[in-house]
């Protein structure tokens, strides 16, 4: 069974919408935050590190952001690397590369189909993935993780890493956004799964990774599941 779940934000002034794909997106395994307007998604992507965002482009200005294409702008701008996909209720080709020019992954026009929409989103999350795993060399912060020999870089340094905060560190690298249950980590690691362990471990390797261990940026923990890596896209 795959246990990956994507957080996803959709932005859309539209109550009836936001609902709708709020509703869709639940049932179809993705955790869902929604935002109605520009500043709202600033204030959630400020707290929050989602998988991908869905934009409305005309939403009602507030706080400096004009619309979607603002947004956008405004975010890529601070090097946010996260995938973008726009939503309008025109269809007009300028509207298009203008949504494409200011730094958005895809593009869809209202009315549209929540099944193409999910599609849409699958396709890109896909190649985002994709694109983490063939990298030998993992940014993770100030740090570069070189997955081929086993080393945590810092500058020219390396960091002195166990054999098992290596393997770790190596499977949660290896599928960013996938979701590793403390037994799986415990299988490959070959540590006692009925213990904590592999959290002791895991909160070993955050002091040497994480800006702030006690808030984790790049292992985080899923209630319930386990553990995940959230790579900088």
């Amino acid at each position: 069974m795959d246990t990956t779940k994507h957080h996803i934000l959709v932005t859309d002034d539209d109550e009836r919408i936001r609902t709708l794909l709020f509703k869709y997106f639940q049932k179809n395994g993705f955790i869902v935050s929604l935002a109605h307007d520009a500043f709202e998604a600033w204030e959630l992507i400020e707290k929050i590190d989602f998988d991908i965002c869905i934009f409305d482009v005309m939403m009602p200005e507030r706080e400096g952001f004009k619309n979607g294409f603002d947004l956008v702008k405004k975010l890529r701008a601070k090097e946010f690397e996260t995938p973008i996909l726009m939503l309008t209720a025109k269809g007009e080709s300028e509207e298009r590369i203008e949504g494409l020019e200011s730094g958005a992954d895809d593009y869809l026009s209202k009315p549209f189909e929540p099944k193409e929409l999910l599609l849409r989103v699958q396709s890109i999350l896909k190649r985002s993935s994709k694109a983490v795993q063939n990298k030998q060399e993992i940014s993770i912060g100030s740090y570069v993780f070189d997955s081929e020999r086993g080393q945590l870089l810092d500058g020219s340094d390396v960091v002195d890493l166990t054999n098992v905060e290596t393997t770790l560190l190596n499977l949660l690298t290896s599928k960013p956004t996938h979701i590793f249950s403390r037994e799986e980590l415990a299988g490959e690691t070959h540590q006692d799964p009925d213990s904590r362990t592999i959290d002791v471990q895991i909160t070993r390797l955050r002091k040497k990774i994480e800006p702030d261990p006690k808030t984790p940026r790049y292992i985080q923990t899923v209630r319930g599941q386990g553990y995940v890596f959230r790579p900088d896209y």
